[in-house]
């Protein structure tokens, strides 16, 4: 947040500062300090939220609203991991799918639950759950 303030950067301070916030909130509703891995739940949130309202402004015919989502977007995939490649991500499917034995779409929820917990802040779930469900499709 002080290197955003001191480059006069108020898109990135105003992201940071909505982080910040996000981030508060869970701790002061739960009472609790919060995980790695639940600021990275949060992050993934506002991520997916910003990506909506990129969707509906498009379809609005505001692309001055959808832009301000869009660098909101790539300041918030900043604090993220990096992101895991197509190859890694079939590997890690095919290395879940062989340990719970899953053949078919009815074991879809048992091999998702297994992927979140291994690439949460890695990879992209939406497109995560599209490879496993071409996967057990096939």
């Amino acid at each position: 947040m002080k290197a955003a303030m001191r480059a006069k950067d108020a898109a990135r301070l105003s992201t940071v500062r909505l982080i910040l916030a996000a981030i508060k909130q869970k701790e002061v509703d739960e009472r609790k300090d919060l995980s790695d891995a639940d600021i990275l739940a949060i992050l993934e949130k506002m991520i997916k939220q910003r990506r909506e309202s990129i969707v509906q402004f498009e379809k609005g015919a505001r692309a001055d609203l959808a832009e301000i989502e869009k660098a909101e977007v790539q300041i918030l995939s900043a604090y993220l991991p990096a992101q895991m490649g197509e190859a890694e991500i079939q590997r890690e499917i095919d290395s879940v799918i062989s340990e719970t034995g899953a053949s078919g779409a009815k074991d879809m929820g048992k091999v998702m639950a297994a992927l979140k917990s291994r690439l949460a802040g890695k990879a992209d779930m939406s497109k995560v759950s599209g490879l496993v469900k071409n996967k057990l499709s096939a």
